[in-house]
C-alpha cells in the first residue's frame, strides 16, 4: 500500500482556472482540510497516461477548478510504483514556479490514490505540436526560454526531472509552458548528484543515460537541446529510420549523429550544438542558455535578471 497519511493536515494552495473568463484566481485555505472525493463533482475526463487517468474536476464549495489524477493502488502494487509515486508527491508538492505544473495536494481511499494538480485549460504541447508539425522560431524559443527557466529553478532545488519530453509538457491559459509528470524525477543535492538509473524516454536521453554512466542534471540540458531542435524540425534529432528500430537511435546519440537542416537559422543552430554535447560538463549552462541571442532576440529579455528566471 501507498505510504500516504490517512489524514492530512495541510494549509493548501490552489491555483485553479476559471473556465469562462481564462484568468487564474489564486485561492489559499488557510484552514487545514482532510480532502475525500466528495468534495468534488466530475466535469470531463482530461486524458489517460501509464498508471492513471486524469479528470477535470470542481471542488464543491469554492466552484474552482482543477485538474485530478487517479492512481490505482493495485496498479502501483502490480507495477512496483509505490515509491516513485510517493517521491513524485514529495517532489512536486514543494515546488513551486510559473512554469512548473502546480501539485496542491493528494489523499486516498481503499482503492485509489488521488492527486490534484493545477489545471492546464490548454493542454499537452505534445498534441499542439503535432498539429503544427513544427514551430516558427519565435514561438519554439518562447517554450525554450520558459522551459529554461524552470529547470533552472529545478537545478537549484537540486531536482533532477529526468523525462523531458513533449508528452510532459502542458500549457497555460495563456499559453504559457508547465512541466509536469514528475514520475521519474529525483531529489539528488550535492555532492551526491550522480545518478545511475536507467530512466526516461528514448529519443530524449542524453549520451550518458544510453551507455549506463552515471548522470547528474545535465540530461535534463540534453532533453532542452532535444526539443529545441523538434520544436524547430517537427522530429527528435536522433530517431531511427524505423519506428521500432531503438538500436539505431542508441547508436545516433551516443555517437550524437546530428543533422541540422539548413532551414534553422544560424543562431538556433549554435543554440542546438551547444546543448547537445556528448561531453555533460561541455553543455551550454541554463543561465547561459537564457543569455543565448537566438532566446534573448524572440523574448526580449536579459536572461537571469529577470524576474521571470526566478519564477516570480
Amino acid at each position: 500500500m501507498v505510504a500516504v497519511e490517512t489524514r492530512m493536515q495541510t494549509t493548501i494552495i490552489i491555483l485553479v482556472v476559471a473556465a469562462l473568463t481564462g484568468k487564474c484566481f489564486l485561492l489559499r485555505a488557510l484552514i487545514p482540510k482532510v480532502w475525500c472525493l466528495d468534495d468534488f463533482e466530475l466535469a470531463r475526463p482530461l486524458g489517460k497516461g501509464q498508471f492513471g487517468q486524469v479528470y477535470l474536476m470542481r471542488e464543491r464549495q469554492s466552484r474552482f477548478v482543477v485538474a485530478m489524477k487517479v492512481v490505482l493502488k493495485s496498479d502501483l502494487l502490480k507495477h512496483n510504483m509505490e515509491h516513485q509515486l510517493r517521491r513524485e508527491i514529495d517532489i512536486q508538492s514543494n515546488l513551486r514556479h510559473k512554469h512548473i505544473l502546480r501539485l496542491d495536494t493528494f489523499f486516498h481511499d481503499e482503492k485509489r490514490v488521488y492527486l490534484v494538480l493545477e489545471y492546464a485549460p490548454q493542454g499537452e504541447l505534445y498534441k499542439r505540436l503535432r498539429k503544427m508539425v513544427k514551430f516558427p522560431e519565435w514561438q519554439a524559443s518562447k517554450y525554450i526560454y520558459e522551459l529554461a527557466t524552470a529547470l533552472a529553478y529545478l537545478h537549484r532545488k537540486h531536482v533532477i526531472h529526468r523525462d523531458i519530453k513533449p508528452e510532459n509538457l502542458l500549457l497555460g491559459a495563456h499559453g504559457e509552458l508547465k512541466i509536469s509528470d514528475f514520475g521519474w524525477s529525483v531529489h539528488a543535492p550535492s555532492p551526491s548528484s550522480r545518478r545511475l538509473t536507467f530512466c526516461g524516454t528514448l529519443d530524449y536521453l542524453a549520451p550518458e543515460m544510453v551507455e549506463g554512466r552515471v548522470h547528474s542534471n545535465r540530461v535534463d540540458v540534453w532533453s532542452l537541446g532535444v526539443l529545441c531542435y523538434e520544436f524547430l524540425v517537427g522530429k527528435p534529432p536522433f530517431e531511427g529510420l524505423q519506428e521500432e528500430d531503438r538500436q539505431a537511435t542508441y547508436s545516433r546519440i551516443a555517437k550524437v549523429d546530428l543533422d541540422i537542416p539548413e532551414t534553422i537559422s544560424s543562431e538556433a543552430r549554435d543554440l542546438i550544438l551547444k546543448l547537445l554535447k556528448y561531453h555533460p560538463d561541455h553543455r551550454l549552462g541554463l543561465e547561459r542558455v537564457l543569455l543565448h541571442p537566438w532566446i534573448t532576440r524572440h523574448n526580449g529579455t536579459k536572461g537571469s535578471s529577470s524576474s521571470h528566471n526566478r519564477g516570480l
